[in-house]
């Protein structure tokens, strides 16, 4: 079996821990700093901010910063939608992460969405010529999409801790995203995350996904919780935002001025 490029999806499937950060401000630029950096990805959100998830020219753009810099966008979609994940795969998204599942059934029609084969079976996935084909230019085409294609879930409902076992049964599927924030609100406690509801729910998602060949991913809260949370097998961990990165710097910055502020 040849070995994946897809430098996320070969973290997964190994012993290191991918790291990356989130980048709400949507400017190429700084994925392409994020990269030379030395982050192994970088999260872009289209559920709560951004540009339409629609917009294939704006997904472009982030897309070359990325692969400039070599690292790897992650992109969240708004919805489980089939034509919107199809539609990110096919602008070259190669690691695309669903917002909102609540059951086996959603992750299933998802993930079979983005494949060519699908456990044995036909896929879902739409056969053209477009940017991910390097429009007709890729030899093997569909055999590539498939292995380079990561495909995870937020936990972030209360049906979908319910329903943990059966989501982690579904093919093909590469990770789940322990969310505690929208966990938090689904589970009545908004922002409460140390709350014994929100922290019973994570450790059910932890214990469960360690139990199955499928990758977990979460929030790092600073250099403690980061290597804390590594140590207990957290294959993908997300450092901060660009805002907050913004906020302590700059923040520091006005306390550490010694002279008189004109505000």
């Amino acid at each position: 079996m040849e070995t994946s490029t897809n430098d996320l999806r070969s973290a997964l499937d190994g012993e290191s821990t991918a790291l990356g950060a989130l980048d709400n401000t949507y400017s190429p630029a700084l994925v392409e700093l994020y990269g030379d950096l030395g982050l192994d990805f970088v999260w872009i959100d289209l559920e709560h901010a951004g540009p339409s998830p629609w917009d294939g020219p704006a997904l472009d753009n982030l897309l070359r910063a990325a692969e400039r810099s070599d690292t790897e966008l992650l992109v969240r979609v708004p919805t489980t939608e089939p034509g919107l994940v199809r539609k990110a795969l096919d602008a070259g998204v190669r690691n695309v992460f669903l917002s909102r599942v609540h059951d086996a059934a959603d992750v299933e029609a998802a993930v079979r969405a983005a494949r060519f084969e699908y456990d044995g079976e036909p896929g879902e996935r739409g056969l053209a010529s477009p940017r991910a084909r390097r429009w007709g230019g890729v030899e093997d085409y569909v055999g590539t999409e498939d292995r380079e294609t990561l495909v995870g879930v937020t936990i972030e409902t209360k049906e979908a801790v319910e329903n943990i076992e059966d989501i982690l049964a579904v093919p093909e599927l590469g990770f789940v995203f322990a969310g505690p924030l929208d966990l938090s609100v689904a589970l009545g406690h908004p922002d409460e995350l140390d709350h014994p509801e929100v922290a019973a729910a994570i450790e059910t998602i932890e214990d469960a996904t360690r139990d199955s060949e499928v990758g977990l991913a979460g929030l790092g809260f600073g250099p403690e919780d980061v290597n804390a949370k590594a140590q207990r097998g957290y294959d993908m961990l997300n450092l901060g935002s660009t805002t907050g990165a913004l906020r302590g710097a700059v923040g520091s910055w006005l306390d550490d001025f010694e002279g008189t502020r004109s505000q």
